[in-house]
């Protein structure tokens, strides 16, 4: 008996590729509802071959489903996963509400899968920021090796991370009108995105850091090791989809980037794109629609001691998002956590 889930938010971003990676990834579901606000009501949304139409949040029924992936923003996850998670469904959340909440787990699966148990103090898991998801992939296997002791990591991030007003905010700039030296006027980001680089993502903090920069070092501690020390400048860029990092890494033993890169090529989740020639290294046009995290321009940084730098690539709405959210159900499932309702 397969399962029946739930997509909150299913006509934004991450909603629309939810259902498009339950449907690639073959998810036992016997039946997907698709939910939004009132205002998208009857809002057609595609699943595999078959057309759905959204259904009001407000009205919809949760005690019918097992699962609900949920991607409506801090706001509604805050109000709404509680009473979803109290009517019997288990709520995999995309937003940052509950990230930081010790009795949700804050889950990767190729980094802390085992600490998926603990869903069940609320019925609620917390799925990571984007920037945060791909980072980890890549410094698990790695740290499991060596030990992290310190990272430095730069972010080049996408406008899809802040929404679709953010990528009509690009295309309506770039499409033709813009004119080097013409004013534009921005409205989704505080400067002109098009032919240009914010370094500020999310709310500015009192120690002059952003929210988005706070969210790596926090989310990177809670699941993958408290004692690393990370410090982080998040960068806004003019691409659509796919965010890229440059990262700086000090460990604790010695490690080889020849070792380094044959850890990763085994690592789950990870590809080694890495070719000491032009274009031997991964872009995010080139990530964008995949699963894999990719590595690349692995070297030793000599300026420290047991030093490496890499440069990391992935799909913020896929694993950053829509793809790792399926990832936990599936974990739920492939560890007997969740039982199908009869």
């Amino acid at each position: 008996m397969g399962y029946k889930v739930a997509v909150v938010g299913a006509t934004g971003n991450v909603g629309r590729e939810m259902m498009n990676v339950l449907v690639e990834r073959s998810f036992p579901a016997d039946e997907v509802f698709a939910v939004a606000s009132r205002r998208s009501l009857g809002a057609e949304v595609s699943y595999g071959d078959a057309t759905l139409k959204c259904q009001d949040l407000e009205q919809f029924d949760f005690s019918k489903v097992d699962i609900c992936l949920m991607s409506a923003g801090s706001s509604v996850s805050k109000v709404w996963s509680p009473k979803i998670g109290a009517m019997g469904a288990v709520v995999i959340d995309n937003s940052s509400c509950w990230r930081y909440d010790q009795d949700v787990p804050l889950i990767v699966p190729e980094v802390n899968a085992d600490a998926v148990q603990g869903f069940t103090k609320k019925n609620i898991i917390a799925n990571p920021n984007c920037s945060t998801a791909q980072l980890v992939v890549a410094l698990k296997p790695l740290h499991d090796a060596a030990k992290i002791k310190r990272v430095v990591v730069s972010t080049y991030q996408s406008v899809s991370g802040a929404g679709k007003d953010a990528m009509d905010e690009l295309w309506s700039q770039t499409k033709g009108k813009y004119v080097p030296g013409q004013d534009v006027e921005p409205n989704k980001f505080p400067k002109q995105i098009a032919f240009n680089c914010i370094p500020h993502i999310d709310v500015f903090m009192e120690d002059g850091f952003t929210k988005e920069e706070w969210k790596m070092v926090a989310e990177t501690k809670k699941m993958l090791d408290p004692s690393i020390k990370l410090t982080a400048t998040c960068v806004r860029v003019p691409v659509f989809v796919g965010h890229s990092e440059s990262v700086n890494i000090e460990f604790e033993r010695p490690i080889t980037a020849d070792e380094a890169r044959d850890i990763l090529r085994d690592a789950p989740g990870v590809q080694v794109v890495d070719k000491r020639e032009p274009g031997g290294y991964v872009t995010p046009v080139e990530a964008a629609g995949e699963f894999d995290t990719f590595v690349s321009r692995i070297r030793e940084d000599a300026t420290v001691e047991n030093g490496l730098a890499m440069w990391i690539v992935s799909d913020n709405l896929l694993k950053g998002a829509a793809l790792n959210t399926v990832q936990i159900a599936e974990t739920l499932i492939g560890r007997n956590l969740l039982k199908a309702a009869a």
